[in-house]
């Protein structure tokens, strides 16, 4: 009986490491076209420079994911669907409500996170609705998806904006763009999600999904560790003139520049950096917790089966 439950739960071994295996043909091909377009300026590469560089790293991290799924109900098909379909729903809905709803403010980072987070939320809620068995290491999966999702098209946005600038098209303002973003994408929108969809799932009762105060306060918690690290750029700054004396400001047509010296500018990407990093260990803290409970769950209890009723089909 034992051995059954574990290949239930296992995955076949040709499957392992499939994530290593995405990511460095994907990160050979990535260099490869970034040598090429510098080689023959062939501008037709550009679309392919973008999206390999912005979802080379949310494919593999999905993937490492997938592999370590707790039910059977959580497909590769299903995976897709929720990268590809959520990523995009949770796009366009934060485009369009932070058009509508932020204003340019001391807050507008974390408005930012509340609408992002929520779009996603909801977004993870609509496409696995239909499942019938929901344990907390599969909402954790699930939700990674649809944030990495967000975050490879936010990305690509972002690589195509860094490619325009006043002196014409800039490939290596693209490629640092890119190598940011990928490096920071793990501890991002991927992350954060994961922890949401942990929690929406372990909460779920009677086949359906339940707004709880836990969930709301994850919902907030997550919020704020997005809006942390928009805003992480302006308080690194705040803190840095705040530390520092003697800066010189001088009056612009913009307002009033700052002339940084160069005790200020080394300052300033410290506490930018240290302050990314605090946000980071933060996350992923949390998510291991969430993490082994998933485990411990896993031994003691089944995941929650929602009745084919609950739907009023024979699903």
């Amino acid at each position: 009986m034992v051995d059954v439950v574990r290949d239930q739960g296992s995955v076949p071994r040709p499957t392992r490491r499939m994530w290593l295996r995405i990511f460095l043909v994907g990160l050979a091909l990535w260099v490869a076209t970034v040598v090429v377009i510098f080689l023959t300026g062939n501008p037709n590469l550009i679309p392919t420079l973008v999206l390999l560089g912005s979802f080379l790293v949310p494919v593999t991290f999905v993937v490492w994911a997938f592999e370590r799924r707790g039910t059977g109900e959580l497909t590769a098909g299903l995976i897709f669907s929720t990268f590809l379909t959520g990523g995009v729903l949770g796009v366009l809905g934060a485009s369009v409500l932070e058009s509508y709803l932020l204003h340019p403010s001391p807050w507008l980072f974390f408005g930012v996170g509340l609408i992002e987070e929520g779009v996603k939320f909801v977004a993870l809620m609509v496409l696995t609705r239909h499942l019938r068995t929901r344990s907390l290491r599969d909402g954790m999966i699930l939700g990674a998806a649809v944030g990495f999702g967000f975050a490879a098209f936010e990305s690509a946005g972002y690589a195509f904006t860094a490619l325009f600038t006043v002196d014409g098209l800039s490939i290596i303002q693209l490629v640092q763009s890119e190598l940011i973003r990928g490096l920071l994408a793990p501890v991002g929108h991927g992350l954060w999600t994961a922890i949401l969809g942990g929690i929406l799932f372990a909460t779920s009762r009677r086949g359906r999904f339940t707004i709880t105060g836990k969930l709301v306060l994850s919902y907030l918690g997550v919020s704020i560790l997005h809006g942390l690290w928009d805003s992480m750029h302006s308080i690194a700054l705040y803190l840095t003139l705040l530390l520092t004396e003697g800066e010189r400001l001088r009056p612009s047509p913009q307002g009033w520049l700052i002339e940084p010296s160069a005790e200020q500018v080394n300052l300033f990407s410290i506490l930018q950096w240290v302050g990314l990093a605090v946000i980071s260990i933060i996350g992923i803290a949390w998510l291991i917790v969430l993490w082994r409970r998933s485990a411990r769950l896993d031994r003691v209890a089944p995941p929650i089966h929602v009745p084919p009723s609950v739907y009023g089909t024979g699903r």
